[in-house]
């Protein structure tokens, strides 16, 4: 039977891909499903259609798979913050290891590696310290909420609806974040909704509320907020980073970034500090790091120490070796490892993460990491010695093949990968297969109910 576009079909779920969705088969040709897994029989509707595969969305689970559960969030399947809610959180784990395993395998031709069984996150849900939440002129609405006259349709705060840059769902909680958050984005929207300013049109790119950024620290079960404006209005946002100091004790501080860009990213081009602190306080293990408004951290606080720790696991250091930490960021992994290794050099793009990595050494009184700005196939040619170890924690891109090629010039003794992309982790492994053996790959879960999955991979000089 032919597979059409619009055609619905009832389809039986026999795998999962990389990316979330279900694999069925008709008669040989494959259909990547949403919102599906196996076991499940569903029909769905195809929206896309290649020469190879189709794609389709689920409109009714007809006979639903063992694995399934009723998601906690009535917003689950609609906005793009965790598509796999549905799932059991064991399935989930099982399925991130299988598809770590599949793209060693099948992109990166790398057999018989052994891939541990993921370790998992604890909470499952409130486990984020940091959300976004963009504002619109024209709010997306739910199925059950089409043709009600009592639901506005010129404003939203909320998530996006996936694969969408203009449709905003307007949420009341979303289950990822601490449930304080939820109570400060209420807050924020009835402010928001109720001033004189209006909310920025993604189409249309007029307008002044923009986002809403939240960062909570776990060890201080503080938070920050970010107000996000197009222009800059002191008397607006003054007034409500005035209401939620008064009305929140725990919160820290009030920031506003302002940005005229039209790209849809919640960084000003400038800060203003309205209230508090425009830092938050947070820990990983022993060490302490300050947080502002636009800083890097991983977003899992509690699983930040149990990725690092796996990472201080596979680097395997007496203290005496030289270490160099590739895409440092603000320097958590150098100072995590810096009481293992002799000597520790961080190699970063952006100069604002350098200078937090070095005001993070100085507030955690560490001596022995050094840090270089600049673009990474340039500044690795500043490393004249061969170091002991190398760790790598690049982007989602992975590594820029020049990387991988004066990588292997230097010829560390034993690399340490950490990869939030299991595609480019097979490649970037791939290309430095001739030198190096592939000993282990660890798993390591940052984002239940979402496909994602961070992995530290364990390499040995051969």
């Amino acid at each position: 039977m032919p597979v059409k576009k619009k055609q619905e079909i009832e389809l039986d779920i026999t795998g999962i891909a990389f990316g979330g969705r279900g694999i069925a088969r008709v008669d040989g040709f494959t259909v990547f499903v949403d919102q599906a897994v196996p076991g499940d029989r569903v029909r769905a509707r195809v929206f896309k259609k290649k020469k190879n595969y189709a794609e389709a969305r689920t409109l009714a689970v007809l006979s639903p798979s063992a694995d399934r559960v009723e998601p906690a969030c009535r917003y689950a399947g609609w906005c793009g913050g965790c598509k796999w809610q549905f799932l059991q959180y064991e399935r989930q784990l099982e399925y991130k290891r299988q598809h770590v395993a599949e793209a060693l395998e099948h992109l990166g031709q790398l057999y018989g590696i052994p891939v541990h069984p993921v370790l998992p996150s604890e909470p499952v849900f409130g486990y984020r310290n940091k959300m976004e939440f963009s504002c619109s002129d024209r709010r997306w609405l739910l199925p059950e909420e089409l043709g009600r006259e009592d639901i506005p349709m010129d404003f939203a705060l909320g998530l996006h609806v996936p694969g969408t840059f203009d449709k905003i769902l307007d949420i009341d909680a979303c289950l990822l974040q601490p449930e304080k958050g939820n109570r400060v984005l209420i807050d924020v929207r009835d402010f928001m909704k109720a001033s004189d300013m209006p909310p920025y049109g993604l189409r249309t790119h007029e307008g002044f509320w923009r986002f809403l950024m939240l960062r909570h620290s776990v060890a201080q079960n503080r938070w920050l907020v970010n107000l996000v404006t197009a222009t800059e209005n002191r008397a607006t946002v003054q007034a409500l980073a005035d209401y939620l100091m008064d009305a929140y004790a725990d919160i820290a501080g009030v920031v506003n970034n302002v940005t005229a860009s039209k790209a849809a990213v919640a960084v000003g081009e400038y800060e203003l500090p309205l209230a508090g602190d425009q830092v938050l306080k947070e820990s990983l293990g022993s060490f302490e790091f300050e947080i502002s408004a636009n800083s890097f951290f991983q977003t899992n606080t509690r699983q930040a120490e149990i990725l690092y720790e796996t990472v201080r696991k596979f680097a395997g250091l007496t203290g005496n070796e030289t270490v160099v930490d590739l895409y440092s960021g603000t320097g958590t992994i150098p100072i995590w490892l810096s009481s293992d290794a002799a000597e520790i050099i961080g190699l970063e793009l952006a100069e604002t993460a350098v200078a937090d990595a070095e005001k993070n050494c100085r507030q955690n009184r560490i001596t022995n990491c050094r840090f270089i700005s600049g673009d990474i196939r340039q500044s690795i040619s500043g490393i004249e010695s061969r170091p002991d170890l190398m760790v790598i924690d690049p982007p989602r891109a992975g590594m820029h093949k020049d990387v991988v090629k004066s990588i292997r010039g230097l010829a560390p003794e034993a690399m340490v990968y950490v990869s939030c992309n299991p595609a480019t982790l097979a490649r970037d492994l791939c290309l430095l297969a001739e030198d190096y053996h592939v000993a282990e790959v660890q798993p390591v879960d940052m984002f239940p109910h979402t496909f994602h999955i961070e992995a530290v991979a364990r390499l040995e000089k051969k």
